[in-house]
């Protein structure tokens, strides 16, 4: 089964970019469809952008635009370009990975343990 790890969080101010990793081992990127959610405290993990193996992209509407998801499966990683960050995509960012295309729910079967994204005003 695949393992994945986030990177890239951090503290930015409101308007600023940040570009999150997630890397895969234990299997090749290329089997699986991906994707990037975040939570906050108190609400539920929402799905903010998913890519599927022929790299067709499906983004939550707050953040087309502005994110862009991709994958290499060469190096095994995904990606999350963030840009014109705005304080309420504050949140703890999770990747997934799943055999089949789930999109934006929540029944992805690999989680990683997830990195912080602050963004202030």
């Amino acid at each position: 089964q695949v393992q994945l790890v986030e990177s890239g969080g951090g503290s930015v101010q409101a308007g600023g970019s940040l570009k999150l990793s997630c890397a895969a081992s234990g299997d090749t990127t290329s089997r699986y469809c991906m994707g990037w959610f975040r939570q906050t405290p108190g609400k539920e993990r929402e799905g903010v952008a998913a890519i599927d193996r022929d790299g067709s992209a499906t983004y939550r509407y707050s953040v087309e635009g502005r994110f862009t998801i991709s994958k290499d499966n060469a190096k095994n990683t995904l990606y999350l370009q963030m840009n014109s960050l705005k304080p309420e995509d504050t949140a703890m960012y999770y990747c997934a990975a799943d055999l089949l295309p789930i999109g934006l729910s929540r029944g992805y079967a690999y989680w990683g343990q997830g990195t912080q994204v602050t963004v202030s005003s």
